[in-house]
């Protein structure tokens, strides 16, 4: 999955984040308890991290034969 190395409205670093927070959420926990711990506190910065969606996996069943 290709996250934004910034958020893309206020310029802060977010991509070093991303491996743990996806790890995290995948092992069941909350995702905004996670972004809490993170220190992921703006609210477009959490944005990007809740609403990205891993499209990898959709995309390669219609992988070339």
């Amino acid at each position: 999955m290709i996250i934004p190395v910034r958020c893309f409205s206020c310029g802060r670093v977010i991509g070093d984040k991303w491996e743990e927070f996806e790890e995290r959420t995948e092992n069941g926990e909350d995702g905004g308890k996670v972004l809490d711990e993170l220190g992921v506190k703006n609210y477009c910065c959490r944005t990007v991290f809740l609403t990205t969606e891993d499209q990898v996996k959709s995309i390669s069943q219609y992988k070339k034969v």
